[in-house]
């Protein structure tokens, strides 16, 4: 059995903290490690192949960059140049086991779920794998203990049940309203749609063939002229811009006579609103939950993430606060699905708050944005060990260099240079420069531009080992 794990979604409900060029799935949201991490890490199990993972294509190097972090490798990483949800996504894999040979069953994971039972998890795998052996299309249904309106669910066939506890599935059902929900449990016999399913790679396609040949077809040639780049295989775009956006779900599992149910009581979550993190956090004595510079007095079940400022709640109930370097949200518990149509308005004003953390990352590491003005820009530059920046010139600004700790190799024009703790450079206007780290820890110094304009597309690049275009940021 072959893990797919599908990492391609924005998680616009957690914003600010989830953005969409650093999304939830790899943020560490309910333990140590990322959700993206903690899903690689349930499939330590036999039989298990290492995942094939689709993401976004800007996301790649986050991806390759949490893999090392664990210890962890993917046998294939596809890149999408945009989401098309997840039907496609999982035809792209499906044809490509197929291109190569491998009709093998296909676990289909989000990366952003939580699931507290691991054990639990891995019975009910084997339960799926055994069904899908026999040709059927498995999802894992959660059941429904309480009338949650953010997920689909599912009515399983009442006093039927295939070999080995496996349910056939009645109907599907989209996300209910409060009072729909509510009768929904208290009927009984229905399971949330966890979107996570087992089935072989032929068959997923011979239904998706069956009932959406547009997304198969376009696939087909999507693969096909598909490019090999580094440890990456990316989807050809001009292709893919025409297939249909479809999740599994509306695609296949709703139509297919194959469909049925795995129960999983596992402790899931999917983590898609600040509610349902909420659901999954230690909570104090009044039912809060608290991270990172958080002082809460006579308030209860608030939730309260704090990453740089003091935030003080004082005497509120059922509310969401969360803070951020460049934006500070607050939402009642029972509104934060509403936080997606928030996102969607600053994303039609423009609002680069909506895009990017003031932390951005980049493959050889990151940068922090500290102060700007109208002809200057103040950056906190980490570079990882071995890693290096691209050969480059800026036309309308020029550099200073200050070197806060570790080992900076600088090329400037014709001239190359170490650097090392409380030393410093100037890189002048449309001098050709590069920096890099040869040391074995982080380096990290701070960057001072000024001109008359300091845009991230102000670049012209002469060499990269990443790969990037001129028109990427550095």
């Amino acid at each position: 059995m072959i893990p797919l794990i599908l990492s391609g979604g924005s998680g616009s409900r957690l914003w600010p903290l989830s953005r969409k060029q650093y999304p939830k799935q790899f943020l560490a949201l309910a333990g140590e490690n990322t959700l993206f991490q903690q899903t690689v890490e349930r499939l330590a199990l036999e039989g298990l192949e290492p995942p094939l993972v689709v993401c976004n294509e800007a996301h790649r190097f986050i991806v390759t960059d949490q893999l090392a972090d664990i210890r962890s490798e993917a046998q294939s990483i596809l890149l999408e140049p945009f989401g098309r949800n997840t039907a496609p996504a999982v035809a792209i894999a499906a044809l490509k086991l197929l291109e190569e040979g491998r009709d093998e069953l296909l676990l289909v994971l989000p990366a952003d779920h939580v699931i507290d039972d691991v054990q639990t998890f891995h019975l009910a795998l084997e339960r799926a794998r055994l069904a899908a052996d026999r040709g059927a299309l498995v999802l894992f249904g959660v059941p429904a203990t309480r009338p949650e309106t953010g997920y689909g669910y599912i009515r399983t066939a009442a006093g039927v049940e295939l070999p080995d506890g496996v349910l056939p599935v009645e109907r599907f059902v989209e996300k209910p309203d409060l009072p729909t929900a509510r009768s929904f449990v208290e009927e009984g016999g229905y399971y949330w749609n966890s979107g996570m399913f087992v089935f072989r790679a032929s068959r997923y396609l011979e239904e998706l063939k069956r009932h959406e040949p547009s997304i198969y077809e376009t696939c087909q040639v999507a693969l096909a002229r598909s490019e090999q780049d580094l440890e990456f295989i990316r989807i050809d775009p001009a292709s893919f811009e025409h297939c249909p956006d479809d999740s599994i779900d509306y695609a296949v599992m709703e139509r297919t006579d194959r469909a049925c149910v795995v129960p999983l009581d596992a402790g899931w979550n999917d983590v898609g609103s600040w509610s349902s993190l909420w659901d999954v956090q230690r909570k104090d004595g009044a039912g809060n939950v608290a991270r990172g510079n958080v002082v809460v007095q006579n308030s209860r079940n608030c939730l309260v993430h704090s990453e740089h400022k003091l935030v003080a709640l004082v005497g509120l109930e059922d509310v969401v606060v969360v803070e951020t370097k460049d934006a500070v949200m607050v939402a009642h518990k029972d509104r934060v699905q509403e936080i997606k149509q928030l996102v969607g308005r600053l994303v039609d004003e423009s609002r680069p708050e909506a895009e990017i953390h003031s932390r951005v990352h980049r493959p050889w590491g990151s940068y922090d944005c500290i102060d700007e003005g109208g002809r200057f820009q103040v950056k906190r530059i980490t570079v990882k060990p071995g890693a290096s920046l691209s050969l480059q010139m800026h036309h309308h600004r020029a550099e200073h260099w200050i070197v806060v700790s570790g080992t900076a190799f600088v090329t400037c024009d014709d001239k190359q240079f170490l650097l090392s703790e409380n030393q410093s450079t100037y890189i002048p206007v449309a001098s050709v420069h590069r920096l890099a780290n040869p040391g074995k820890i982080p380096l990290e110094l701070i960057e001072v531009q000024s001109g008359s304009y300091l845009g991230e597309d102000d670049i012209e690049r002469f060499e990269d080992v990443y790969g990037r275009t001129p028109a990427l940021v550095s």
